[in-house]
């Protein structure tokens, strides 16, 4: 079998869709034999432009038993974080994959896409060659960019070409995993599919890394917060951590680790309430992240609060849960629902609103508490083997009420 594998972010670059593309294409070449081929089209790494790193523009990734992984990297234009920025990126991509797919015949073609368009990719590269379409959606693209866009014009003019898009992606796939349960009654009209829901997952870096350990009794003049990911429009950082940290005061700090497109309108937030307890830091590697969480006393996710981001499961939240530190999470919906099922010691405060996060931190006595259960339920290497042998063998369609 020969295998065309399409994800915008791989190895070596720091995102969410990086981490979870890269140990799944690892786990399917395993399962398949040395008779066949994956051939993953990605690009370089991009996705913070203040955290510059690269990969070979060519690697064979194979391992020793197991199928033969090519991995060609695209060099894109580096982009802000803005739309125009990233659709020139993400053309240059798109044009590179015709040509280094056009004189290869693919037995089935696998696209990773959190943003709808590597998965419009994949499916026209599908149709081309009459191959198997197989997607793993990790956003509702469509859904998400029309909740934070404010321009009416531009909202008007998107929505029924990304309709038209998503329906032709959609509508020619045989297999679609969602990467969140709070996506599935998006997708009822597709019912040609066979669907899974494998989420993200806890990688080994922070299996090994953290232990039980209990809380510092030395002297420290104040609880440190941490938040590490991107900071654009659906996490909606600006609008609860300035607040937040003039409400708690100086007991408390603010370290945020990240970039992204709204990063400016947290900065102009800060400078507007006259904080001094907020530090906002570019993004760091891996390790250094460890050490970080390390540091912190609570961990922070927020989620703005639109109804898009009512189906979306964060990824961060698998990082944090296998500490032991408590979650502080700004968010509603499914996400919430997920969190009150699997994840102990988090305080749930609704999207937004600094003073209920306030009231939960000053009445919640602080305490440290590790996750047993949920780190035996969602390791990334079990999850990712559990999926490869379903994309494998999909189930048929008939039998899709099994999987949930």
């Amino acid at each position: 079998m020969t295998i065309l594998y399409l994800t915008y972010f791989f190895d070596p670059d720091l995102s969410a869709g990086s981490f979870r593309n890269t140990p799944f294409v690892d786990e399917l070449a395993r399962q398949l034999t040395p008779a066949d081929t994956i051939h993953v089209i990605t690009t370089q790494p991009n996705r913070y432009p203040s955290f510059s790193m690269s990969g070979p523009a060519q690697e064979d990734r194979s391992p020793v038993d197991g199928a033969q992984v090519w991995v060609e990297r695209v060099s894109v234009p580096a982009h802000g974080g803005g739309m125009a920025s990233q659709i020139r990126s993400f053309m240059t991509y798109f044009q590179a994959v015709h040509q280094l797919t056009h004189d290869h015949q693919y037995d089935r073609v696998m696209a990773s896409s959190s943003r709808l368009f590597t998965a419009f990719l994949g499916a026209q590269i599908a149709r081309r060659q009459y191959s198997t379409l197989s997607l793993d959606i990790r956003d509702l693209f469509r859904e998400s960019i029309l909740d934070v866009l404010t321009n009416r014009l531009l909202k008007r003019i998107l929505d029924p070409v990304l309709s038209a898009t998503e329906r032709y992606t959609f509508s020619r796939a045989q297999h679609i995993n969602l990467v969140s349960m709070g996506f599935r009654p998006y997708f009822k009209q597709y019912t040609q599919a066979d669907y899974s829901f494998f989420t993200n997952g806890i990688d080994n870096e922070f299996l090994d890394a953290f232990h039980p350990t209990p809380d510092s009794q030395q002297p420290n003049p104040f609880r440190t917060i941490l938040y590490a990911g991107n900071i654009g429009e659906g996490q909606g950082l600006h609008t609860i951590i300035p607040q937040a940290a003039r409400l708690l005061g100086t007991s408390y700090r603010f370290v945020v680790i990240g970039d992204g497109g709204a990063r400016h309108k947290l900065e102009t937030a800060l400078a507007a309430e006259g904080v001094t307890n907020v530090e906002v830091h570019p993004p760091v590697s891996r390790h250094e992240l460890l050490d970080a969480y390390a540091q912190a006393d609570y961990l922070f996710v927020h989620l703005n609060d639109l109804d898009a981001f009512k189906r979306v499961l964060p990824s961060k939240l698998f990082e944090y849960g296998a500490t032991d530190k408590p979650i502080l999470a700004g968010i509603s919906g499914y996400a919430a629902q997920f969190v009150r099922s699997h994840l102990d010691n988090t305080l749930l405060f609704a999207p937004g609103n600094a003073i209920d996060l306030v009231r939960l931190i000053n009445q919640t006595p602080y305490y440290r508490q590790t996750r047993p259960r949920f780190v035996q339920q969602f390791q990334r290497r079990t999850i990712m083997a559990d999926m490869a042998r379903h994309w494998l063998n999909p189930i048929p369609v008939f039998q899709q009420a099994a999987l949930v």
